[in-house]
């Protein structure tokens, strides 16, 4: 037997894709179906891109609840067509006004999660209460609402309540994701009541014919209270009070004064001149501006990309961003080498009209500190985190201080063409975007044809993920230049990034979730 088969497990001859969709009127690309469809539906309804963005937003939260969520935190991009301009929303989140940094001593050894900082007395800044940040999206949401959106605030919200009244189905991945986290949920009461069954993580039976549901009937009595009384209740109002009262009894950091003083902010975008494109990206503390030095890179490597990538194209993809991710590590502070599983979602939005957004939202791991406030049902993220626990360096832990995201959501143009995207996936989101946006500027390529194309990975560390799929000279050209790993798209792990956007053409629009995405899809509002 070959040596390299007892490594993998996967059918050689299996081939998975997905249609691309094709409407004349608005899409939603998001990474769950539900979801996509509540956005779809404001769509059909007579709302816009933003309105959709909105409740895409509250019901990906719902039926997706270990990546993003009401104590999440992101980044988005609009594209206004009246105006022909974009707009940037960052509402990331910070680290509480009171956080005591002599909280979380050095232990020695190296963390268990995303990030190789030194490891912290009881991982307390990867999980638990001691882990989390001051909220962002809600806050962010609020500013597109208030500047951009034609629908009633409680109108947009309300999807969620029902979904939530509902609960999450459980099925295959709902297992895989609760199973994968199992040990860390296990720890904290209300999520271990809501995730468990009879002691055990909740899965499906692989012979089940009915459909069973997660209960969060909690967390539906909270967002009809954010639906009814709209997004600064999160901030300023009784369910503040609630937020801070939990927080205190479970000996975290974040007060009423935290919630009160947060603010998203509404900027304009870092406008990125790519050959004969424009780029809009979230500036600041994001990968925006990092996707600015590798598409830079890039453009210079390339002078004329013609047919389709070649191997050449592959290795200067690699040298681009290992180039990018050095000044990012150099000047932003976030020095990690690691790669893991994050909680983040990404959707894209494009309405009859062709306004567009792109929206990424994020509770960091994987049900982020994995405590759900008994008094709400909201899980909390852990984006304390993203800071480095040792003192003395440009990202360390101190208080009141913004966290550094890795979300990248971006809104291009080129001729007739323009596309919203942005994917989850931690440190690899940034090459994900780069490269489709190359696909799409460099090559022409519509979505199902970028999306089914393949891609490597290069996001801060030494070594390149290839997809295996690249030809043989692609992969010995690249690793000539650097050590390479070889890997397959699969659903779980994630090698690379899992992207979702939207593209209009003279004036037909389409949209495309990453292929190996068993819950993405992109929803057109001729299906309402």
């Amino acid at each position: 037997m070959d040596s390299k088969s007892l490594r993998e497990n996967f059918s050689s001859s299996q081939t998975i894709g997905k249609n691309v969709c094709r409407s004349a009127g608005g899409i939603v690309a998001a990474q769950h179906r539900l979801a996509a469809e509540v956005g779809a539906q404001v769509l059909a309804e007579g709302g816009n891109a933003i309105d959709a963005a909105i409740a895409t937003s509250f019901a990906i939260g719902v039926v997706e609840p270990w990546m993003s969520g009401l104590a999440g935190g992101g980044a988005m991009v609009i594209y206004d067509c009246k105006k022909n301009k974009s707009h940037a929303v960052d509402y990331g989140m910070r680290s509480s006004k009171s956080l005591d940094p002599t909280l979380y001593p050095l232990t020695g050894g190296t963390a268990s999660d995303l990030f190789p900082w030194r490891l912290v007395k009881d991982d307390r800044n990867l999980h638990g209460p001691g882990s989390i940040a001051v909220p962002g999206l809600v806050d962010g949401v609020r500013i597109a609402h208030e500047n951009f959106a034609t629908k009633p605030w409680a109108e947009l919200v309300q999807p969620a309540v029902d979904l939530a009244i509902e609960g999450p189905i459980v099925d295959w991945n709902t297992s895989l994701m609760i199973a994968g986290s199992a040990k860390l949920i296990n720890l904290y009461d209300t999520s271990r009541d809501i995730y468990f069954r009879d002691g055990f993580p909740i899965i499906s039976q692989w012979t089940a014919t009915l459909e069973d549901h997660l209960d969060f009937s909690q967390l539906a009595q909270t967002l009809r209270q954010v639906a009814q009384k709209g997004p600064r209740e999160l901030y300023d109002g009784d369910l503040a009070r609630a937020i801070v009262a939990d927080m205190q009894r479970l000996g975290g950091s974040l007060t009423a004064e935290d919630l009160h003083d947060y603010r998203a902010m509404l900027v304009d975008p870092l406008d990125i001149s790519y050959r004969d494109a424009i780029i809009s990206v979230v500036p600041g503390l994001t990968a925006g501006p990092t996707l600015a030095d590798a598409l830079r890179g890039l453009e210079r490597s390339q002078k004329e990309p013609q047919g389709t990538p070649d191997a050449r194209m592959y290795a200067d993809y690699a040298n681009a961003l290992k180039t990018a991710y050095a000044i990012r590590l150099a000047n932003m502070g976030d020095d990690d080498s690691k790669r893991g599983d994050t909680c983040t979602t990404h959707f894209s939005v494009v309405d009859q009209d062709g306004n567009m957004v792109a929206m990424t939202q994020t509770l960091l791991s994987a049900f982020g500190s994995k405590v759900t406030l008994p008094s709400t049902g909201i899980l909390m993220n852990n984006g304390i985190m993203w800071f480095d626990p040792e003192q003395g360096k440009p990202n360390s832990l101190s208080p009141d201080k913004k966290c550094l995201m890795n979300v990248c959501p971006a809104i291009g143009h080129k001729g007739d063409m323009s596309f919203a995207v942005g994917a989850s996936g931690g440190r690899k989101i940034m090459p994900a975007v780069m490269q489709l946006t190359s696909f799409l500027c460099d090559y022409d390529m519509d979505l199902e044809q970028a999306f089914h194309h393949p891609r490597i990975d290069m996001s801060g560390g030494d070594t390149v993920v290839a997809d295996h799929s690249l030809e043989e000279k692609t992969k010995q050209l690249i690793a000539a230049q650097h050590p390479l790993r070889r890997a397959r798209r699969t659903n779980y792990p994630y090698s690379f990034a899992c992207p979702s956007a939207v593209a209009r053409s003279f004036g037909e629009n389409t949209g495309m979730t990453e292929i190996m995405s068993p819950w993405g899809d992109a929803i057109s509002q001729e299906r309402f």
